[in-house]
C-alpha cells in the first residue's frame, strides 16, 4: 500500500476565505457539539475504504492504498459541496423550511458519505455481485484496519472536516453555537459561559469529553460516576458495577428463607436472614417437625416445639439450613424421648367411637324386634281366622 508517511490537514479553500471575510467584520462563536462531531468523523474512515475498495475492483495494476489520497481528497470536496447546497436541496426537495425533514447532522452527512462511496465504484463492482460479498466487507474493513495502523486521517484531522460540515448542514443550529459579537472581549466572556463549550467529565475512569449543554445527560448515564446503592445498602458503588453487587455481595440482596423446603416461602432481604430465623424458629421448628412425625396432630407438634426450646436453651437459632436444625432436632428428642400424644383426647376419641358403635347395635336389634313381633302377629291371625271357619262349618251341618 503506497499510503502518505505523514497526514495533512485538509479544509476547503472557500471556507478558508469566507472565514477569513466574515472574521474581518465580526467575531463568531467556533464553539460545537464535542459528541456530534467526534461520531461524524469517525465514519469518514469507513466510507474511505469502501469508496477505494469498489475503485479498484477488477482492476489489476490499481490497489485501494494507490488511491486513497486522491479519494480522500474527492471525497472531502464532495462533502463540502454537498453541505453548503443542502439547505437549498432541503427547501426545493421539500417544499419550505417548515416542512418536516432530517435535521440531525449525523443522519444527514451518513447519507452523504454513502452517495460518494456509491459514485466510485467500477464497473465491475456494478455489475456483478460483488457488492453483496462477503469477500467485500472484509476487504473493506482490512484495508480501514490498515489506514488506522498506519495513522492515515487521524481522528482529530477527520474532525476539523466534521466540524465545517456540522455547521453547514445544523441550519437550526441545535449542535453549534451561531454567535457573533463586535469585540473580542465580549467573545471571550461568552465563550466562557456557552453551552457548547468542551467540558471533561470528572468521575474518575471516564474519558469521555462533551459540551457543557450535555453535562446533565452524561452524568445520568456515566459508567464510572459512584452512586448509592439501587437496593439501599450502606455502600456507594461505580454506576458500571451496580447489577453485580446487586446480585451478588449486597447485604440487602433478596433471598429466599432457609427453611423454604419445609414450608416457609418468605422471602427476607440478605442482611436480615439471621433475625427471620429467630423470629420464626417455632413456625421453623413445626414444619419440621411435620416432616419428622407424620399423622402427628398440630397440639401435639406444638407441645414438642415448646419441649425441644425449653431444652435446647435457645441454640437452635442459629442453625442455618433445615439440615442442621434436623439434626439438633434429633439430638433433643433423644433426650425427651418418643412423641406421647395426649391421653384424654386419646380417651375421649374411644369413647365417641364406642358411643357410635353402641347406637348401631340398638338400632339394629329394635329393627330386628320389631320384624319378629310382626311376623307372630301375622301367623295369630291366620290360625284364628281357620278355626272360626271350622267351627261355623260344624254349626251348619247340626242344624241340618
Amino acid at each position: 500500500m503506497d499510503l502518505p508517511a505523514s497526514d495533512v490537514e485538509l479544509v476547503p479553500e472557500n471556507e478558508k476565505i469566507e472565514d477569513g471575510k466574515e472574521r474581518g467584520h465580526t467575531f463568531h462563536c467556533e464553539l460545537y457539539d464535542t459528541e456530534i462531531v467526534r461520531k461524524i468523523g469517525q465514519i469518514f474512515l469507513p466510507g474511505l475504504s469502501s469508496a477505494c475498495v469498489d475503485n479498484t475492483t477488477g482492476d489489476m495494476f490499481r490497489s485501494p492504498g494507490s488511491v486513497a489520497v486522491d479519494v480522500r481528497k474527492e471525497m472531502i470536496d464532495y462533502l463540502t459541496q454537498r453541505s453548503e447546497s443542502f439547505v437549498a436541496e432541503s427547501v426545493v426537495l421539500e417544499g419550505g423550511p417548515d416542512t418536516e425533514v432530517s435535521d440531525h447532522p449525523y443522519d444527514i452527512i451518513s447519507v452523504m458519505v454513502d452517495d460518494f462511496a456509491s459514485l466510485k465504484r467500477s464497473l465491475f463492482g456494478r455489475v456483478s455481485g460483488w457488492l453483496l460479498s462477503e469477500k467485500r466487507e472484509d476487504k473493506i474493513d482490512d484495508f480501514m484496519q490498515e489506514m488506522e495502523t498506519n495513522g492515515f486521517w487521524l481522528l482529530e484531522k477527520r474532525e476539523v472536516i466534521a466540524q465545517i460540515l456540522v455547521k453547514n448542514v445544523d441550519y437550526k443550529n441545535i449542535f453549534h453555537c451561531d454567535k457573533k459579537f463586535n469585540t473580542a472581549e465580549e467573545l471571550a466572556e461568552h465563550v466562557v459561559n456557552c453551552g457548547f463549550r468542551t467540558m471533561n467529565c470528572t468521575n474518575e475512569g471516564c474519558t469521555t469529553v462533551f459540551c457543557a449543554s450535555q453535562l446533565e445527560k452524561h452524568d445520568s448515564a456515566c459508567p464510572f460516576k459512584i452512586i448509592p446503592c439501587e437496593q439501599q445498602c450502606s455502600e456507594n458503588i461505580m454506576r458500571r458495577e451496580m447489577d453485580r453487587h446487586c446480585i451478588t455481595v449486597c447485604p440487602m440482596k433478596i433471598v429466599n428463607c432457609p427453611f423454604y423446603v419445609v414450608g416457609c416461602h418468605s422471602t427476607v432481604p440478605q442482611s436480615m436472614v439471621q433475625q427471620h430465623r429467630s423470629d420464626n424458629l417455632h413456625s421453623h421448628l413445626l414444619n419440621t417437625l411435620k416432616g419428622i412425625h407424620e399423622g402427628a396432630s398440630e397440639e401435639d407438634l406444638k407441645r414438642r416445639v415448646d419441649q425441644i426450646v425449653e431444652l435446647s436453651s435457645g441454640q437452635l437459632a442459629d442453625d442455618r439450613d433445615v439440615r442442621s436444625l434436623i439434626l439438633k432436632v434429633k439430638d433433643v428428642e433423644a433426650k425427651l424421648g418418643s412423641l406421647e400424644v395426649k391421653a384424654a383426647e386419646k380417651f375421649g376419641e374411644e369413647s365417641n367411637k364406642a358411643g357410635e358403635n353402641g347406637g348401631e347395635d340398638s338400632i339394629e336389634a329394635g329393627n330386628k324386634g320389631g320384624d319378629e313381633s310382626t311376623e307372630v302377629a301375622k301367623i295369630g291371625g291366620e290360625k284364628s281366622t281357620g278355626e272360626t271357619s271350622v267351627e261355623d262349618k260344624t254349626s251348619s251341618e247340626k242344624s241340618t
